[in-house]
């Protein structure tokens, strides 16, 4: 089912990151096209989600006691298909038809066609709404499993997801944790404010973290609530670690000519 191989976690985990962002824009240039920022953004979460916190398992993907991962903000899916890669849901080598017409990775996730992935994402806001259901329908079910919702902070300025914060504190599903991707991409259209004293105001429990320290991503999302749903603010940068991409809204969506291409490289050595 995969290719992936032990050797690359002979690396530190710096380096480990640094290969999945490697093929990130690889596979990005070869498409001509892709939100490399985006996925970088969120990819050190993403990458403590799956190694030390979230329950699943790629030799059995639709396990009912898996935990869940809802990726609303589904432009960045090149991220999310690294991590899953990675941990062997689908061969790397599929990273080379990424956009293809015949390829099961597309712009954005689709459960229907790629293991790993529980819910087709990419229309902003709609993400949490389906977290939301799917935390209702375990807590129903006695089911003990958990969802991770990871939104950006430009969906915060849907009414979808503070329709969807209401709903989760009005049913106390302390199953339930949303992680916002607050890289500042939306501060030029609305700012947003002081995100978690809005969320503490919906009745959830809040912190607010450095989205690219792992220490802090796994100690934040380790934590349990009781009766409340649970809301991390994750201040991270878009394009991190590449200088050339970092906070520049040029680099939204764009893939990389040859000359960029190797300076990007470059910098991911």
């Amino acid at each position: 089912m995969s290719d992936r191989t032990d050797a690359i976690y002979k690396l530190s985990t710096d380096q480990q990151i640094k290969i999945l962002k490697r093929l990130i824009v690889q596979a990005a240039k070869t498409a001509g096209e892709g939100h490399i920022p985006s996925a970088f953004s969120i990819l050190d979460i993403l990458w403590v989600l799956y190694e030390r916190v979230l329950k699943v398992d790629p030799k059995h993907p639709d396990n009912p006691n898996r935990d869940r991962f809802v990726l609303s903000k589904g432009q960045a899916s090149l991220g999310l298909y690294a991590i899953l890669s990675n941990k062997g849901f689908f061969p790397k080598s599929y990273f080379k038809t990424y956009s293809q017409f015949s390829s099961i990775l597309g712009g954005h996730p689709d459960s229907n066609k790629i293991p790993g992935v529980e819910a087709s994402t990419g229309s902003l806001g709609h993400g949490l709404p389906m977290a939301v259901g799917m935390a209702l329908g375990l807590k129903i079910l006695g089911n003990r499993s958990k969802v991770f919702c990871l939104v950006g902070d430009g969906e915060c300025n849907e009414g979808s997801i503070w329709e969807s914060i209401l709903i989760a504190a009005h049913h106390q599903l302390d199953n339930l944790a949303c992680i916002v991707d607050y890289n500042h991409s939306t501060d030029r259209a609305l700012q947003l404010g002081n995100l978690k004293q809005k969320f503490n105001s919906f009745g959830w429990e809040t912190v607010r973290i450095n989205g690219h320290n792992h220490q802090e991503i796994y100690q934040a999302l380790k934590q349990k609530t009781d009766k409340k749903p649970y809301c991390v603010i994750a201040q991270t940068i878009k394009g991190y670690g590449c200088k050339l991409m970092e906070n520049n809204p040029a680099w939204h969506h764009k893939a990389p000519n040859e000359e960029e291409f190797k300076e990007i490289m470059e910098q991911l050595v």
